[in-house]
């Protein structure tokens, strides 16, 4: 078993997992708008270019997302991604990428858990945590 997070978003989840595909130096495996489902005909014509499903798989991870048709909302609320990484080099440079045009909460540094951890909201709306933990004693 394994849990795999799903973002939905309000039309720019194109925009998103390309930026996302970069900054984890992942493939993007899966990518199919409404309009090329089978599905396509019940699709209204301004929407068909909307993504319904993409799939990211970066390092052995693998992140989801869609342009999510009413009711699903891209809202973030209550949800977050955590990025776990090995260095500290690596936190920062994730942390740079994902947290530019967007609204940090936590800026990126040294915690009693982690070597780095930091919290922010990117520039898509959705909530992300950074974290490069310390290994225990």
């Amino acid at each position: 078993m394994r849990f795999i997070a799903c973002l939905n978003f309000d039309g720019n989840c194109r925009a998103a997992f390309d930026l996302y595909r970069e900054v984890f130096r992942g493939e993007i495996v899966m990518r199919m708008t409404y309009g090329d489902s089978p599905m396509c005909d019940q699709i209204p014509v301004d929407s068909r270019n909307r993504i319904m499903h993409c799939q990211l798989e970066a390092a052995g991870a693998v992140l989801m997302g869609a342009d999510g048709p009413p009711p699903h909302h891209a809202s973030g609320q209550g949800t977050c991604v955590n990025v776990d990484v090995d260095s500290i080099e690596e936190a920062e440079r994730i942390y740079a990428a994902l947290s530019a045009g967007g609204e940090v909460q936590m800026p990126l540094q040294e915690t009693f858990w982690a070597h780095r951890w930091g919290a922010f909201t990117d520039r898509f709306g959705k909530p992300w945590m950074v974290n490069c933990m310390k290994q225990p004693d």
